[in-house]
């Protein structure tokens, strides 16, 4: 193997850790959002857990944040929760960081 291929290697080795490492980030940040968003629609318990998942799942429809933005705002509206779409964001900002941390200490 020449060095020039080593490298192209590692570069893909690390394009794919990153990515990897970036989707638990996102699927954990959805999860906290689900849990968050449960406890302000009066969920609590095990129903909690099972909105928290449908949360993480509602992000495989489309790729970006848009379809768990609009699955969480509809819920709030649904339960009369008030709850900005530029709030949710700074929530799911919040969430992120918080959710890259925990990702991090874990590894």
């Amino acid at each position: 193997m020449t060095t020039f291929d080593e490298r192209e290697s590692s570069f893909e080795a690390k394009f794919k850790h990153d990515k990897e490492l970036q989707f638990k980030v996102t699927a954990r940040r959805n999860r906290l959002l689900g849990l968050w968003a449960a406890n302000l629609l009066g969920i609590h318990g095990a129903e909690a857990e099972a909105y928290a998942k449908d949360v993480v799942k509602a992000d495989f429809a489309t790729p970006g944040d848009h379809d768990v933005l609009h699955k969480v705002l509809g819920d709030f509206q649904a339960k009369s929760v008030e709850m900005s779409e530029h709030r949710l964001r700074k929530q799911m900002d919040d969430l992120m960081r918080i959710a890259h941390d925990q990702i991090r200490a874990e590894a």
